[in-house]
């Protein structure tokens, strides 16, 4: 059985899909981009502020389903530039100091909104 997950704290969704699914013990995110919950604007226009920007609203996700970041097991990071990918490691590696999910990185020609970045993931408790 699936649960429906909405996160009060993160920006609301520009399509027809949920913040998250539950499901057997596993919370499978949508992938968030860096849309600022109270304005529903990008959090700016450098790689940085959308990347932590992205991850505060997967940390507002996790946590409308009572998880963190240390339940995380998968990651999927897409970058409109891959040049992005060493600022984006560094942003990312301060949610997981240590035993990090398993990831993937991919370019792609373009995401939502102009985005820079997007990331979706996969905890289980």
């Amino acid at each position: 059985m699936k649960e429906i997950v909405t996160a009060a704290r993160a920006p609301a969704a520009i399509g027809p899909y949920s913040h998250a699914v539950a499901a057997g013990g596993l919370l499978f995110t949508s992938g968030q981009i860096a849309l600022v919950p109270e304005t529903g604007a990008l959090a700016g226009d450098t790689i940085e502020e959308q990347t932590e920007q992205v991850l505060k609203n997967l940390e507002a996700v996790l946590a409308a389903h009572q998880m963190t970041f240390a339940d995380v097991v998968k990651t999927t990071v897409f970058l409109t530039d891959l040049a992005d990918f060493a600022v984006v490691n560094r942003i990312y590696g301060t949610r997981f100091p240590s035993a990090p999910p398993a990831r993937s990185c991919v370019q792609v020609a373009a995401l939502p909104a102009g985005a820079k970045v997007e990331i979706e993931l996969i905890a289980a408790k």
